[in-house]
């Protein structure tokens, strides 16, 4: 242990720890605005400056570590006087219209400024301005970045695919688009993830909202909407809602509130995807297509993105099973549509969705002649929920919670846990060990597929399940940069599965690129543990026990993998975009 002085407060510190680790476990926090730790500790900023005595120059606290004696001070005249200046000049060259900004109140920039009561810029105002493709799903404002090199290291370190990179010198440094390139020639997974770990708006998704508004206020459409499974494990946290005071019930209240027609939970076409994926699995399996590469689950559009630009000829591999969200909107333009009895181009399907990349995801490239254009008209982003709850003036505090409509309305647990990695997995497994076997395994007989956390193991969940005489070998990644390297290792024979799940976000869709921000928090695994408590609970937790999903066998598909099945929730990978 260390022992030393902070603010005249005499502590013990771990060896090799930074001085801001260890202020802040003693309760003295410190400003920052580029620091995360292990991935970001470059101290570009300069604002989590501290005084130590007898040195004349001021250091950063985060990337310097405690030695015994020190006697450091975290808010002397001196340290603010340099902080304010500092934050001054990057203010110089952002740009502070906060009101129009899709972080406004939720922004570091803008809580270091207030808590050092910055109230006048002395320098000249010179923000970059860079131009921008503002119909990608992905929306970078050029004038309000700080250099802070998150997302460039966060896509780098994390995720592997170094979209970001540096360019400039002086006072014209910038962050742009590697290889000078346009974000739509880059290999771009859309996972997001600079996004969420922006301390600023100077990324964030393309706002959707009022093309939703405009959908509603039409008289001759009928909005039709989703909500995915991860929206409810982090939705309440930007409305001061405790997870008991946030089911998904509520939700849909609030969108009912705001004159959606109907609402239904994607947890049932989740049921849908895991029938038509376990029949596709068995079949390949069972056929020995399966014994060089496994066959990987095509839930996550990011991952789907990844896997196409970088590993193309693995795409065969890959589950023509569509997401949960695009089954779900085939189903309504078809299915509900006859239940309704009204045209297919009269439904407006709007999905509520974790993720930055289910936008990119619905904009794919048509087949089958898919009836009324895309299955999916609009992607809403969680952020973009509890903007349209704000925007409406709806109190959480006064919604109530509702059902989701029929005929769709019935879930299992085994469709909520698909928001965590792994539970796309988990949940294929209890529906293949009913098909092979004719009776339900344990509920919880292939948990071992869950992560324990983003890095355990290189972020690779390996198991060995047994189901009769069939062996089955499984991994579950998430993380893109976790997703190359077992790639890497399956393309040189180093390891074998049958069957593999991957997200592109660490820790599954709650850690998704559209979820609520909390800056230097990592809350994926937190709301992940959310999702399996709720399967725990459930009355169903099996896919195949869905009665909505027997229903529309029994009255519309006929059985899992038919003619019909597959021209509506199946695709061909290797064509689209």
């Amino acid at each position: 242990m260390v022992n030393m002085i902070i603010d005249g407060k005499q502590i013990s510190a771990e060896e090799n720890i930074t001085i801001m680790e260890a202020a802040e476990r003693n309760g003295i926090p410190i400003p920052k605005l580029c620091y995360l730790k292990g991935i970001n500790e470059i101290a570009a900023c300069r604002v989590c400056v501290v005084e130590l005595e007898g040195k004349e120059k001021l250091i950063t606290s985060c990337n310097n570590v405690v030695k015994d004696g020190m006697v450091i001070y975290t808010n002397s005249p001196k340290v603010r006087n340099h902080r304010r200046n500092t934050v001054q000049l990057l203010l110089s060259q952002h740009d502070n219209r906060c009101v129009v900004c899709p972080r406004n109140g939720n922004c570091q920039l803008q809580q270091v400024a207030c808590d050092l009561n910055i109230l006048d810029i002395p320098f000249m105002q010179e923000p970059e301005y860079q131009p921008w493709d503002k119909k990608f799903p992905l929306i970078r404002n050029s004038a309000k970045c700080i250099k802070c090199m998150l997302c460039e290291q966060v896509c780098d370190k994390i995720q592997g695919l170094g979209i970001w990179d540096v360019e400039g010198t002086g006072s014209r440094t910038t962050v742009n688009v590697a290889g000078h390139k346009t974000i739509r020639e880059a290999d771009c997974a859309l996972c997001g993830q600079c996004i969420t770990h922006c301390p600023v708006g100077a990324l964030s998704e393309r706002d959707d909202t009022e093309k939703v508004w405009d959908a509603i206020e039409n008289k001759d459409r009928i909005v039709v909407a989703q909500v995915a499974p991860a929206v409810r494990a982090a939705w309440g946290e930007e409305l001061g809602l405790t997870d008991e005071d946030a089911p998904v019930g509520k939700i849909f209240d609030a969108l009912k509130l705001m004159g959606v027609d109907y609402a239904f939970d994607t947890v049932f076409s989740a049921d849908l995807t895991i029938m038509e994926e376990s029949t596709e699995f068995i079949k390949r399996f069972t056929s020995g297509e399966l014994k060089e590469r496994p066959m990987f689950t095509s839930c996550c559009p990011g991952w789907v993105r990844f896997v196409k630009t970088q590993f193309p000829y693995m795409v065969n591999y890959l589950s023509t099973a569509k997401s949960p969200q695009q089954m779900f909107g085939a189903v309504m333009k078809t299915y509900f549509a006859e239940k309704l009895g009204v045209s297919p181009d009269q439904i407006f399907t709007l999905s509520i969705m974790p993720c930055v990349a289910k936008k990119g995801e619905r904009e794919m490239d048509l087949f089958y002649g898919e009836y009324a254009g895309h299955d999916v008209d609009a992607v809403l982003t969680t952020r973009e929920l509890v903007k349209m709850i704000r925007s409406a003036h709806i109190r959480p505090d006064t919604l109530v919670e509702i059902p989701g409509d029929s005929p769709m309305h019935a879930g299992t647990g085994a469709g909520v846990i698909f928001g965590a990695t792994g539970g796309v997995m988990e949940a294929a497994l209890r529906t293949a060990y009913f098909a092979l076997k004719g009776e339900n395994p344990p509920a919880d007989a292939f948990k071992a597929v869950r992560s324990g956390g983003f890095q355990e193991n290189a972020g690779v969940q390996e198991a060995e399940f047994a189901i009769g005489d069939i062996k089955l070998r499984t991994a579950a990644v998430s993380g893109l940069g976790n997703t190359r390297r077992l790639l890497q290792q399956i393309e040189r024979g180093e390891v074998h599965y049958d069957f593999v799940e991957v997200m592109a976000c660490p820790g599954g869709c709650v850690g998704g690129g559209g979820q609520p921000i909390h800056d230097g928090e990592e809350l994926a695994f937190a709301r992940g543990k959310k999702l399996y408590a709720l399967d725990a609970k459930a009355e169903l937790r099996y896919s195949h026990e869905n009665p909505d999903i027997r229903e529309i066998y029994s009255d519309f598909f006929g059985k899992t993998m038919s003619h019909k099945a597959h021209m509506l929730l199946h695709t061909e990978h290797w064509k689209n975009k």
